[in-house]
């Protein structure tokens, strides 16, 4: 399969599979508090078998077309991860996410990958929209939208339920044409 250097720190983007179970359920030990602070993400992989589980449902979706998972790895460890949470190629919008445990932030990981997932969204799937979500607490997922030039559409109040607290959402988007001229700009446009 395919591993795509994020820069010369070692990092990588890679496809997160159901063969990555013990893998993946050790980097959720490792940061699950973390990780679960905005969002439940992994949850309900408590176990070898529950984390293939949820690996595999994940896969399944790929395979529809529908979303994906993709590890980051940081010298050869599984540290977190971008996705497609929705991926809809005929309506042309998609929503994107990342998870990261906290030995590995402040590195800009996320960014790095999250530039090559819309690239491959935007340049070579035609997606028009890609879409963030975020609580508004939730500063390190905020800043990345930033740093990837997406613009703030608006706040969704109380709308997420979490830990028994209603959350405020941000939603924040980059449509293609905004991609492509910003990757034109840092000299990235035909990758």
């Amino acid at each position: 399969m395919y591993a795509i250097s994020l820069g010369e720190d070692g990092a990588e983007l890679r496809p997160l599979e159901p063969w990555h179970a013990e893998e993946f359920l050790a980097h959720l030990e490792r940061g699950r508090e973390f990780i679960n602070r905005f969002v439940p993400f992994g949850s309900r992989a408590v176990d070898v078998a529950s984390a293939r589980e949820a690996l595999q449902r994940y896969t399944d979706w790929r395979a529809a077309d529908t979303a994906s998972l993709h590890g980051l790895w940081l010298d050869g460890r599984l540290v977190g991860g971008v996705l497609f949470l929705n991926f809809d190629a005929a309506q042309g919008n998609c929503e994107v996410g990342c998870w990261l445990e906290p030995a590995a932030t402040g590195r800009g990981l996320v960014t790095r990958a999250m530039r090559v997932l819309i690239d491959h969204a935007v340049l070579d799937r035609g997606i028009h929209r890609v879409e963030w979500n975020a609580a508004t607490g939730n500063t390190a997922s905020l800043n990345v939208a930033r740093r990837l030039g997406m613009n703030r559409d608006g706040v969704q109040r109380e709308s997420y339920l979490h830990h028994g607290e209603r959350l405020d959402m941000e939603i924040w988007s980059v449509l293609a044409p905004e991609w492509r001229a910003a990757r034109q700009r840092d000299g990235r446009g035909d990758r």
